[in-house]
């Protein structure tokens, strides 16, 4: 137990930036191995990455670093795993309209502004639930770490508007060209509805701390880095139980039940690539929940630097696939700016983190000794 305790008084911040920073990196290529994937509907490909994404890699990952994973969940508080997943249900509710998202807006400009509005409610939500509202200022390390978040809020807005100054000026044509089924009005509706129900996720995850005590001190022990898993298999199930039944429904619904024996497709390849989108996926969430140890009481903006990291790399990749081609020098402009904004506000976060280390490293009397010491009398004043 003490070393437990050790672990978590000695965080690195800096790798805890670095974690969060892949785990972006994993949200923003998601989605390339989708393109891959041959003859078969959306609902019959987004099943199968499901199955991945939310049952098969997260367990396995779970049963191999959590040994004691089932026990933990065993013993659980029932109010504690129904929260989880019921935020994991509401994820799963916003996960279903992300595809429908980036297939409206494209990848750069999708996951920008579905990022934006899931970083900015992921971010600020949890703390003030926990009833930590005053761990959001007061400190240098809290003030740094709020002027990071809305730092990155301000790169989202500005990638968010290059994004609309790129709908003014190109053609329907080139819009098509980049994004077969370009519709700005409906991708924007999509990612605001999208972004903000996806924070769930990172309410979930943040919530489930009892499970992650009971992780540590349930024989036999989790380490401290993989804390997290117990909760997260609980959060991905309800994100799970969502997606499984809507796609099902939608191939009865579609008639696309026999997309998963269709001769002439290329099934093998197309279960291989729809899950490997499904563990690229995962991971991003598993970089959450294995930085936030590194970043002591700041965990909470990990969340942040996720999502920018998400939005940064999304971005990147969407000049990559030609989607700001035929764009003007300002709309460039503009995104060149929220990129290097973004970048900044991981430096930021980076920043506090090592402003809280230095705190904690800093000598303080423990709190044992300063409940054993007699308070000073107060002499009346006269």
């Amino acid at each position: 137990m003490s070393n437990v305790l050790l672990a978590e008084m000695t965080p690195n911040p800096t790798l805890g930036i670095i974690i969060f920073t892949l785990g972006g990196l994993a949200g923003a290529v998601f989605y390339l191995p989708f393109k891959k994937v041959k003859n078969w509907a959306w609902e019959s490909y987004w099943l199968v990455y499901a199955l991945f994404a939310l049952l098969i890699v997260p367990w396995a990952l779970a049963l191999v670093q959590s040994p004691n994973v089932l026990s933990v969940l065993k013993v659980s508080p029932t109010n504690v795993l129904a929260y989880c997943f019921i935020c994991g249900v509401g994820w799963g509710i916003g996960g279903l309209t992300w595809g429908l998202m980036i297939r409206y807006l494209g990848v750069g400009l999708g996951l920008a502004v579905g990022c934006g509005l899931c970083s900015a409610a992921g971010t600020l939500i949890p703390p003030i639930l926990a009833g930590n509202l005053g761990s959001l200022y007061g400190t240098p390390a809290a003030n740094m770490s709020l002027v990071g978040v809305a730092v990155s809020i301000v790169g989202i807005v500005l990638v968010g508007m290059a994004g609309m100054s790129k709908e003014g000026e190109l053609s329907e044509e080139q819009k098509k060209k980049a994004v077969a089924e370009f519709d700005f009005k409906k991708g924007i509706t999509v990612a605001i509805f999208s972004g903000l129900m996806s924070s769930a996720m990172s309410i979930g995850l943040q919530g489930g701390s009892k499970i992650e005590e009971l992780a540590l001190t349930t024989a036999p022990v989790t380490s401290v880095a993989w804390k997290g898993m117990p909760v997260l298999v609980v959060v991905l199930l309800g994100g799970f139980m969502v997606n499984f039944l809507w796609c099902l429904f939608l191939n009865f619904k579609n008639k696309t039940t026999g997309d998963y024996t269709k001769p002439n497709t290329p099934l093998l390849g197309n279960i291989v690539f729809s899950g490997i989108a499904g563990a690229i996926w995962c991971s991003q969430f598993i970089c959450f929940k294995t930085g936030e140890p590194q970043m002591g009481d700041r965990g909470y903006i990990g969340w942040a630097v996720l999502m920018a990291s998400a939005i940064l790399f999304s971005s990147l990749l969407g000049v990559l696939l030609g989607e700001w081609k035929g764009t003007s020098s300002k709309t460039r402009g503009l995104l060149a700016t929220g990129l290097a904004v973004l970048v900044l506000s991981s430096v930021i976060a980076g920043y506090s983190g090592k402003l809280k280390k230095t705190d904690i490293t800093s000598p303080a009397i423990p709190t044992e000794i300063q409940q054993a010491v007699p308070a000073v009398p107060q002499i009346p004043a006269q």
